[in-house]
């Protein structure tokens, strides 16, 4: 009985310690043009300037989950900008909540930088940008990594990649570059390929899907009548007796569109948990970011970025003899 009641109190003691605390907000915007972090906050809250300027210093200012106190720290469009009820300090990740990736390292990750755009090979299990529930990010450990080799630059958002998907993600550097990619993101990128494994086999090898998407309470992406058109294109380049290995090109960014595509044609990607089964052989999200192509906006040049194929994914399907 001693020893039960030992467990038990063992027990409590763990699900204390995982139990992590929540950030409450009060504000919560979306940059829509490029601008200082002072006057961003002059023009959106109701408070007076000296206010304003207490909550900065107060560390109760988050941009992109990072929090920052620069009166004139430059926002660009999309950067997520958060007012905390109550001083953040450093968080620490819980046992519970503590990420796949802790001892990432950056440069490893690499695949392509400049002294304009940077660009990893994001893990699998790694936010792009830091949300309140998860406190790793590429963006946090780019940023990390960008400030150790000048304190003046900072990584911009040019797009996002699901947690679960690994594959290309790029930073841009340059706020001036990353406005005009940004104003034109949809016609300047020329190629999102992706790989990505599916269960069972398609009765068409090759095609295109094309079907609006809408999005709802839950935060789960559905095929509609009307909504945001999306189009997919798929080739079926290796198969076994349960799964289909696909190389993927989209038109459209739609969030989730290739998982939501493959569930919608009755072959959901591996290991997808909201669309499909979660169930997965190699314990993990069938789906890459292959490679992304895009025109630069001043040079007019292609720059074209890849990501090689994770192991997992080749395992799966070893090459004949």
């Amino acid at each position: 009985m001693i020893m039960n009641k030992r467990r038990n109190n063992n027990k409590k003691e763990e699900q204390k310690e995982v139990k992590k605390p929540v950030i409450r907000y009060t504000y919560q915007f979306k940059v829509a043009r490029s601008c200082e972090l002072l006057d961003f906050l002059l023009s959106k809250m109701p408070t007076s300037r000296n206010t304003t300027k207490a909550i900065l210093k107060e560390k109760k200012v988050l941009i992109n989950g990072t929090v920052v106190t620069q009166f004139n720290y430059p926002l660009a469009k999309d950067d997520e900008v958060k007012i905390a009820k109550y001083p953040v300090t450093t968080p620490v990740a819980s046992k519970k909540n503590k990420a796949p990736v802790k001892t990432l390292n950056v440069k490893e990750l690499i695949i392509y930088e400049d002294d304009e755009f940077i660009a990893i090979n994001k893990p699998n299990g790694l936010l792009s940008v830091q949300s309140d529930k998860d406190i790793e990010s590429a963006y946090k450990y780019v940023e990390e990594y960008l400030k150790k080799k000048d304190p003046k630059i900072r990584p911009y958002v040019l797009h996002r990649i699901d947690k679960e998907t690994s594959g290309v993600l790029v930073f841009a550097k340059d706020i001036k570059i990353h406005s005009m990619l940004r104003m034109h993101w949809n016609e300047d990128v020329t190629k999102r390929e992706y790989y990505a494994i599916i269960n069972g086999r398609l009765d068409e090898e090759n095609g295109t899907i094309k079907t609006y998407l809408k999005e709802n309470t839950n935060n789960l992406v559905y095929v509609a009548n009307s909504g945001k058109l999306a189009t997919t294109h798929y080739e079926t380049f290796n198969k076994n007796e349960n799964y289909s290995f696909l190389r993927v090109e989209i038109d459209t960014g739609r969030k989730n569109q290739i998982r939501v595509h493959m569930a919608h044609m009755g072959h959901p990607i591996i290991g997808d948990d909201k669309y499909g089964d979660g169930i997965s052989p190699i314990n993990r999200l069938g789906l890459h970011a292959s490679k992304l192509a895009f025109i630069h906006p001043v040079s007019k040049e292609i720059i074209e970025i890849k990501a090689p194929t994770p192991k997992e994914f080749r395992e799966l399907f070893p090459k004949k003899k």
